[in-house]
């Protein structure tokens, strides 16, 4: 397991969240098996993984029953370790080759209609009674216009280094999943924005800390963590009048669903949204597509006069 976690870190370059899921799903994997008395990849035949696939699914006195896309990530990791025990020589057969796992149900991305966008923009940056900003204002503001107009990952936001910006030509550099890079065009209210936390924000919060090259850093001049990040967000999102809990909560991956909805809703080539997102495959940026599609069904069933029977 060890190598084969080592493997998917080397050659893979699996960010180190989905690592540790695969770390906790593989534990697991191997303590069924060992309290049936395997403890070779070798001895494990298709029944026992899936016995074991169908037990995360229904759960036990340890353990709650999985979700359908958690039971797939599980069932992925399974697969993966069978098949690099195979490629290893540690094992003579791939006793997961015809196991299927679960189709998680297909979700649509949720993406916010343009003036729930705009609004939550606005209300990110507050102005003091004299008519200024307060440096975490400003960097409120620069945030979540940098989020919706580059349509960056949280981890690629909070990760941003000030040498990857060039507000000059409106660009920046993002440092995606698998260590993969792309120049992203930075929008004029983005650029507006971060230039004013820049050049007016930030630079009091860095000489107060450690000197950090993040972009976007906390009220100690320390980088902005994911739940800081989040914090922002739901904040804003507060103030906007947008929900914070449940299936509708906005979250930071909203952002990046309405910048992706709102380019192909504009024209945009599915291709250029697939390279402006970083997806490794077109087919990932295709779900948007069906997003758009139910937009354009819902504005026939509502302006066409003989779209009802």
């Amino acid at each position: 397991m060890r190598g084969y976690l080592d493997h998917l870190t080397v050659e893979r370059g699996l960010s180190a969240n989905t690592l540790s899921s695969y770390r906790r799903d593989l534990d697991r994997y191997l303590g069924t098996l060992a309290a049936v008395g395997v403890t070779d990849l070798a001895a494990v035949g298709a029944a026992q993984v899936e016995a074991h696939l169908a037990r995360l699914r229904a759960g036990d006195d340890d353990h709650p029953p999985l979700a359908v896309s958690s039971a797939a990530r599980a069932a992925s990791a399974v697969r993966g370790l069978h098949r690099f025990a195979l490629r290893e020589g540690m094992a003579g057969a791939d006793p997961s080759r015809d196991v299927r796992p679960p189709t998680p149900p297909r979700r649509l991305p949720r993406a916010l209609p343009v003036d729930d966008v705009v609004r939550l923009l606005e209300t990110a940056g507050a102005v003091t009674a004299t008519g200024d900003q307060a440096p975490l204002a400003l960097r409120d503001r620069a945030l979540l216009e940098f989020l919706y107009g580059t349509g960056a990952r949280i981890s690629e936001a909070i990760g941003l280094a000030v040498d990857d910006l060039d507000t000059d030509d409106g660009a920046v550099v993002l440092r995606g999943k698998g260590g993969r890079t792309r120049l992203v065009p930075i929008g004029g209210y983005a650029v507006e924005a971060l230039r004013a936390w820049l050049v007016r924000g930030r630079p009091p919060l860095v000489a107060a800390g450690r000197g950090t090259p993040a972009v976007f850093v906390n009220a100690r001049g320390g980088a902005l963590s994911r739940q800081g990040a989040w914090t922002i967000l739901r904040r804003a999102a507060e103030r906007a009048g947008l929900p914070v809990d449940g299936a509708a909560a906005v979250s930071p991956h909203t952002l990046r669903h309405s910048y992706a909805t709102h380019l192909l809703d504009g024209g945009a080539d599915v291709r250029v949204v697939q390279e402006l997102l970083g997806h490794a495959s077109v087919t990932t940026t295709q779900v948007y597509t069906l997003v758009t599609v139910e937009r354009l069904r819902e504005v026939y069933a509502t302006a066409h006069p003989r779209a009802r029977g």
